[in-house]
């Protein structure tokens, strides 16, 4: 917590890899991130972060369903077991009803449950939230 521009963001993305620090090192989970190239990095984060962010970045062209399994399919999984586990997410975050809407068609807190359906659908070991919860109504808050 702190007053805007006093760098939690800032924290947030060289903690899960985005950014990387002006000086020091970075380590997570065991392991110095600090010279790794993008692609060790990108690895990195599908294998042990899960990132929530402050807006959302869904791909516009993609359905909130294939959105949420694109992680695992990038992991390895077929389409078919990425689609189930991804549906019975929407299902548990109330948006069974949304599977094949896009992101525009999406109210902001439906865009960041589907967000944060992302983030998790993978378990990582980490999972870094910049505001998870703002575009949330207080019933769904709640549930997060």
């Amino acid at each position: 917590m702190g007053p805007s521009g006093s760098g939690k963001t800032t924290l947030l993305n060289i903690i899960s890899t985005l950014d990387k620090p002006d000086s020091g090192r970075v380590i997570i989970c065991n392991a110095d991130l600090t010279d790794r190239d993008e692609r060790e990095l990108a690895r990195f984060r599908l294998r042990n972060i899960g990132v929530v962010f402050q807006f959302h970045n869904l791909i516009p062209e993609l359905t909130a369903l294939d959105n949420i399994a694109l992680p695992l399919i990038i992991k390895g999984e077929t389409v078919e077991e990425s689609g189930r586990k991804a549906l019975k997410l929407l299902g548990w975050l109330g948006l069974k009803h949304r599977v094949h809407h896009k992101p525009h068609q999406l109210s902001g807190g439906e865009r960041q449950r589907v967000a944060i359906a992302r983030a998790i659908i993978t378990k990582p070991k980490i999972l870094v939230c910049d505001e998870p919860t703002g575009n949330l109504d207080y019933k769904s808050k709640k549930k997060s």
